[in-house]
């Protein structure tokens, strides 16, 4: 029996073709087909299911399962392999409207794995760049105080550096103090340099140091120059010139501005540095300095010798009273003794004692033995009488001329007193033998200079101006004045804030 076979089903081109170019359209149709799709019949769900089994893509693991159902029904084994070959674009397209009638067979819209039609951008408008953002008003306060505090102040300085400030000009000049001849106490300075009796610590350039920069320099250059009317030359220029009509203490303080002196002490060196609105008035200030300081340097040099001498004419004059207060005691001594030097005539006078002593005691024996054999009344007991007596006399005359005055006198006592007499004599010998040899190596130092100013840079002749440093002092009000600013507006709107 004759079964009649179904019509193979083939693909239509044209209708893929449609779809590729009108995506759209078709998702609104399947839209459309959704709304109504409860109302179709079945015979249309067949068909939307059939044309979207044949307008799906064929994924790669379920490709060898459609072939193999492909040739086992008849009739579709051509419509599979026409499916597979179509091209790349109308594939794609006949892809998304079977996607979208699949949809709307179903009533649900289009496919979630389907991509999403393109949407339009929002147009948003753009400031234009050339365009800037309008100024708040703490910005223009911020400005103009800028302008108020930094911008003119600093125009200003630069203006009268550049326009009105007048020129200075330096002149350089450098001493030290030198002797010719120096000993052990002369390294200690002017004041001790010649008999080591100085006590002060402060060297000779310490102290022309500090007198460089006191009032006394000042009055001493200013009768020689005129400082007032030197510092005052320029007409137009009230910061760097001199007052009207200073004072003793503005001129030494306007000193220090325009002389400037520094001191090495490892080389003793002094080095001065002056301005002075003139080259010729900075080079005559540097020469009246190293003047008064040569002077300074000799009249302290002869103040020293002076003192020397003085000092040692003083030690002259205490020797001197001490050595006639010694001679004084030992005259009163022999005079109340009688005796110029008792160890010599004690020591002959004791030798002639001693003789007249042992005769005294033979003649005394010799009576005693002629007693033993004769009475008193023998002429030869008296003569021995008179000879004992004569002896004796003697030996009391002996010791009257030794000053002794009597036998209860003890000799040691009067020899240790002349003794520490003679001693104290000689000490005082001594001293005042040294104070005459001191005396006349401080009349031998006095005659020639110790100390003298060596100047190893004559006061220089300035050929341009180095003051004042311009674009230094623009450049230091620009930083100071903005500083000032920006730390004022800081603190400023932190208060206004905190409020």
């Amino acid at each position: 029996m004759n079964t009649p076979k179904p019509a193979p089903i083939a693909p239509k081109p044209s209708g893929k073709q449609e779809a590729a170019p009108g995506r759209p359209a078709a998702a609104s149709a399947g839209l459309q087909s959704g709304a109504g799709g409860r109302a179709s019949s079945p015979q249309a769900q067949h068909d939307g299911g059939q044309a979207s089994r044949q307008a799906a893509p064929v994924r790669p693991a379920q490709q060898p399962q459609r072939q193999a159902g492909a040739q086992g029904k008849p009739g579709s084994g051509a419509a599979a392999p026409k499916a597979a070959q179509q091209p790349g674009p109308a594939n794609t397209g006949g892809q998304a409207g079977a996607a979208a009638a699949k949809g709307a067979a179903a009533g649900q819209g289009p496919a979630r794995g389907a991509p999403k039609p393109p949407q339009p951008l929002p147009v948003v408008d753009l400031p234009d760049p050339a365009t800037e953002a309008p100024l708040r008003p703490r910005h223009r306060v911020a400005l103009a105080s800028f302008v108020a505090v930094v911008v003119v102040p600093t125009l200003a300085v630069l203006a009268y550096l550049y326009l009105i400030a007048a020129d200075q000009y330096h002149s350089e000049v450098a001493f030290s103090i030198r002797s010719e001849e120096q000993s052990a106490g002369a390294a200690a300075g002017l004041l001790g340099a010649l008999t080591q009796m100085s006590t002060g610590t402060a060297t000779d350039a310490d102290i022309l140091y500090e007198f460089i920069t006191s009032q006394s320099m000042v009055k001493a250059v200013d009768e020689r120059l005129d400082l007032r009317t030197l510092f005052r030359k320029p007409r137009f220029d009230p910061v760097f010139k001199l007052s009207e009509n200073p004072s003793i203490e503005d001129l030494v303080d306007y000193w220090t501005r325009m002389v400037h002196v520094s001191y090495d002490k490892n080389s003793g060196i002094i080095h001065v540095q002056t301005e002075a609105f003139t080259p010729e008035d900075a080079r005559a200030i540097a020469q009246a300095i190293l003047e008064v300081s040569g002077k300074l340097v000799n009249e302290l040099s002869e103040q020293a010798r002076q003192d020397a001498i003085r000092y040692a004419m003083l030690d002259v004059q205490d020797a001197e009273k001490a050595l006639r207060e010694q001679r004084r005691k030992l005259a009163e001594f022999r005079s109340e003794y009688r005796i110029m030097n008792p160890e010599a005539d004690v020591a002959g006078q004791m030798g002639l004692l001693s003789a007249l002593q042992s005769e005294l005691a033979q003649a005394l024996v010799e009576r005693d033995t002629l007693l033993s054999y004769v009475t008193e009344d023998d002429q030869r007991v008296q003569q021995a009488n008179r000879r004992i007596d004569a002896i004796s006399a003697r030996i009391e005359a002996e010791r009257t001329k030794l000053g002794i005055g009597g036998i209860d006198v003890a000799i040691t006592d009067v020899i240790g007193r002349y003794e520490e007499l003679r001693t104290d004599l000689e000490f005082a010998a001594q001293a005042y033998t040294q104070a005459l040899a001191n005396l006349t190596l401080a009349r031998a130092e006095a005659r020639r200079q110790a100390r003298y100013l060596a100047p190893h840079i004559q006061p220089t002749l300035a050929e341009e101006s180095l003051y004042p440093r311009r674009a230094l002092l623009t450049f230091l009000s620009a930083v100071f004045l903005f500083l000032a600013w920006s730390i004022s507006m800081v603190l400023y709107y932190n208060v206004r804030d905190s409020r």
